[in-house]
């Protein structure tokens, strides 16, 4: 089976990757030069917190990240498993109380049990929730480690090719992203701004998300005093540069967590676009010699896995994951008639 695969984000190499183990023989092909901020996985948070994402997200959302912190362990390595630390100022307390009704897994914690956790954190927040089980990344170090065991594994990778003059195979893995919208018009972009900040001061381990009614942002540890902080949440496809309004918020968000982020470095500033579909929830599907996968939203490397699985079995003509295609398409077009 010769498969080509459209598309070297977290989508394209993590299908590639499901592909190649399967012994197909692959070929990535991406218009971009190489694995850079061009990709929107570039400035992905890569947080691996399913339970987490139940705040806000379907439950299919859960069901499908519940396994991403295990595959990319043992594709890509460089997993932290920490969990992730939910925390809200006092006056917010109703933010933290309304998160724990809405999602599961997870245990209160008191300013002591905070401050064991996160040193850095003693005496800044009275109540907050820990999700053990949730894990993080660093997207643009499990990125190259997929690229470079493809390469090792026989798969194929050609940067700066247009889609147009991409090898035929006997099947093509679509995963252009918003790329893919002239042939895709349901989808939109929903516009990401997030920072790099360096911050010597402190050393925070896990992810933490501060829960606010304006802006709620999440932090994520990078090493040696990194950190990324994201991210906002525009309808827009839009990538041009981040508004000061939204710097201005995100870096108040971190003042408020610690005021030691008030002296940190600003590394990056960066800004992405996306890929969402009307509800929200990824699609992968089969159409004649050409299968689609698309619309990750802000879920990529937690979802990514999953239907890297339901991509493969799409190309060799099984059913994915002991679902009918039909039927959960049915389900989801009666929802959103609803």
């Amino acid at each position: 089976m010769r498969v080509t695969v459209i598309g070297a984000g977290v989508a394209g190499l993590t299908c590639a990757t499901e592909l190649l183990k399967r012994g197909a023989e692959v070929t990535v092909v991406d218009r971009a030069c190489d694995l850079g901020p061009a990709s929107c996985s570039w400035w992905a948070g890569g947080m691996l917190a399913p339970w987490c994402e139940g705040e806000s997200a379907e439950d299919e959302v859960v069901r499908l990240g519940e396994a991403a912190a295990d595959w990319w362990a043992q594709h890509a390595g460089g997993v932290t498993r920490r969990g992730t630390l939910v925390l809200a100022p006092a006056r917010d307390s109703g933010e933290l109380k309304r998160f724990a009704r809405r999602t599961t897994q997870h245990e209160a914690v008191d300013a002591a049990m905070i401050g064991e956790l996160e040193p850095d954190l003693a005496g800044r927040f009275r109540q907050g929730l820990l999700f053990s089980g949730e894990a993080h990344l660093d997207p643009r170090a499990a990125t190259a480690a997929l690229a470079e065991r493809l390469a090792a594994g026989g798969a194929v990778l050609r940067f700066g090719t247009d889609a147009r003059h991409a090898p035929q195979g006997d099947v093509t893995v679509d995963c252009r992203g918003l790329a893919a919208r002239p042939a895709l018009p349901e989808l939109r972009g929903v516009r990401g701004e997030m920072l790099v900040l360096r911050c010597r001061a402190l050393a925070i381990s896990r992810t933490v998300r501060l829960l606010h009614p304006r802006i709620p942002v999440y932090l994520v540890p990078r090493g040696v005093g990194i950190y990324m902080l994201g991210a906002t949440m525009i309808e827009s496809a839009s990538r041009s540069p981040v508004s000061a309004r939204s710097l201005m918020e995100l870096l108040n968000a971190a003042y408020a967590l610690h005021p030691a982020f008030g002296e940190a470095e600003v590394m990056e500033i960066g800004v992405d676009a996306r890929p969402a579909f009307p509800d929200n929830l990824p699609r992968a599907w089969r159409d004649g010699d050409t299968v689609h996968v698309n619309g990750l939203y802000r879920h990529g490397f937690l979802l990514a896995p999953a239907m890297a699985r339901r991509a493969a079995a799409l190309v060799f003509g099984e059913q994915a994951d002991g679902e009918n295609e039909e039927g959960r398409d049915a389900h989801r077009l009666e929802r959103q008639t609803l």
